[in-house]
């Protein structure tokens, strides 16, 4: 398992309701944990590694040194609901290293979703939880934090963006990435299983 970087196919791959929690769903929670971590990252969706399925890991501690790895959190099938107020802050994404804007979300937010129990997880959250919960579920929904830029930001980022094109595309033509037809057929499969 691996993070896979902008443009890849996945990101914009709108995910599937998981409708059981196996043991399959709980390794691979496990593995985007391990991920996260590994990338000092504070959330990670299940779309950023190739797997069609509504799910995200996250452990918001701004200080990711100091942060416990058992106090991970998992949410199956996250719904983001009763957003209010409106606040711009610096955002970065995992599939899009080294590029970081300001990017405008809803300052609180009400989440639901499952935890690998099946039990439903409920809490308003603000800030930084409440901004990670947002950029999360869009990666499930197939959109960016590239996306939210505004004018100013977008035009920043253009020759980052054409980087991550460039190198994509080198990948891909050495062989190192499939082609897209591949990604979606893979991605189709998967979604098959759930």
């Amino acid at each position: 398992m691996k993070i896979v970087q902008y443009p890849h196919p996945s990101l914009r791959h709108v995910a599937k309701q998981l409708r059981a929690i196996d043991k399959k769903v709980h390794v691979y929670a496990g593995q985007m944990l391990e991920l996260m971590y590994e990338h000092r990252g504070l959330a990670l969706a299940a779309t950023q590694v190739e797997l069609p399925f509504r799910m995200i890991v996250m452990n918001v501690t701004e200080d990711t040194e100091k942060r416990d790895p058992n106090n991970g959190v998992v949410a199956i099938n996250p719904v983001i609901l009763e957003p209010k107020g409106s606040v711009e802050g610096d955002e970065g994404c995992l599939s899009f290293p080294g590029l970081y804007q300001k990017i405008r979300r809803a300052k609180t937010v009400k989440v639901q979703a499952y935890d690998l129990n099946g039990v439903l997880i409920e809490k308003t959250c603000s800030d930084l939880e409440a901004r990670v919960w947002q950029h999360e579920v869009d990666h499930l929904n197939g959109v960016l934090f590239i996306d939210k830029m505004g004018t100013i930001a977008k035009l920043g980022s253009r020759s980052a963006l054409k980087a991550f094109e460039r190198t994509y595309r080198r990948a891909q033509e050495r062989g190192e990435i499939p082609a897209e037809a591949e990604i979606e057929r893979l991605l189709k499969a998967l979604e098959a299983e759930a």
